[in-house]
């Protein structure tokens, strides 16, 4: 089988699920495992992806309001690829190539069209039945349950280390808002809920199974959460960190209770937190090592471009 992934969470997925070898080519975006990094790509950005928050959400939305694409296939070199799968997403236009657009795409395609497989995972439960699917067309169903057993294993295995259950009062759980966008402030709904309930928190302000959605500062004030998790999607903690100012500048910033007890954390969410993949489970276990500091210690330990706290000095206003 010759598979084209145009989401990164599938092309992972897909080498999980031992089709490394059949990943003939993948979209910009693609870029882990880093053994893939030689295999064509088939997909480019029709905007400015390289300003800070608020020009990235200004070159997005303007794209947007006239109706373009936010990405270009390469629809020569897709079809010399000459793929018999294609993986994409119909979850939301800015992550990665949408389905009508490549269903729009594919229209003319001469000979027998390849198999589309699109994916929509809305909560953490969903991510894995939109992997097992992924799986089933790979005809690697016996592999993805082994591999999705493993990493069921090790989340109970945190789950005890934490000392939580199902029965466990989530009020007694520290209270997590996840910061999915800085300029404009969103707050993460999907699966980031699910993620930070299985890590040993409480999410405030986003919901389980629903779009993330812009906020007022206002709100994310009231809601005064134990721990402020920054992980804006496509960003790296230097990204991120670089466009802090964003925060730290609004009113009442430095009255919050997690900037006063150093719970403001820096996470990556362009490799784990945004990703619909396998390393959802690294996220759970990075986040519970902040909610859960003196009963999580993961391993491999937590590197420094998985999660850094914000020192009081760098949380203080300008």
């Amino acid at each position: 089988m010759r598979i084209v992934s145009l989401l990164p969470a599938a092309t992972e997925w897909v080498c999980m699920f031992g089709g490394q070898e059949q990943l003939v080519g993948r979209s910009h975006e693609c870029g882990y495992p880093e053994e893939i990094q030689d295999v064509p790509v088939v997909t480019a950005p029709t905007y400015e992806p390289d300003g800070d928050s608020a020009a990235i959400d200004e070159a997005v939305q303007e794209q947007l309001q006239e109706g373009l694409s936010l990405y270009e296939v390469d629809l020569e070199r897709l079809r010399g690829l000459e793929p018999d799968l294609i993986v994409t997403q119909d979850q939301c236009e800015v992550c990665a190539v949408s389905l009508p657009e490549l269903e729009k795409r594919l229209a003319d395609w001469a000979g027998g069209a390849p198999e589309v497989v699109s994916m929509r995972p809305q909560t953490l439960k969903e991510v894995l039945d939109e992997a097992l699917r992924l799986a089933r067309a790979m005809d690697a169903l016996d592999r993805a349950m082994e591999v999705i057993a493993n990493l069921e294993t090790g989340l109970r295995v945190l789950r005890d280390q934490i000392g939580v259950d199902r029965t466990t009062n989530p009020q007694s759980l520290p209270s997590v808002a996840c910061v999915e966008w800085l300029e404009p402030l969103m707050v993460a709904g999907h699966w980031m809920p699910d993620v930070v309930e299985m890590a040993g928190g409480r999410a405030v302000l986003g919901r389980a199974g629903e779009p993330t959605q812009p906020m007022e500062w206002a709100d994310l004030r009231d809601a005064d959460p134990d721990v402020l998790a920054l992980m804006p999607c496509g960003f790296t903690i230097e990204e991120t960190r670089r466009d802090l100012h964003y925060l730290t500048e609004q009113p009442g910033w430095d009255e919050l209770s997690a900037v006063q007890t150093q719970q403001v954390v820096l996470l990556d969410g362009n490799a784990y937190f945004n990703r619909p993949g396998p390393r959802l489970y690294r996220a759970i276990e990075v986040l519970a090592s902040v909610l859960h500091s003196e009963r999580v210690h993961p391993d491999p330990p937590v590197a420094d471009w998985e999660r850094q706290r914000l020192p009081a000095t760098e949380s203080a206003p300008a």
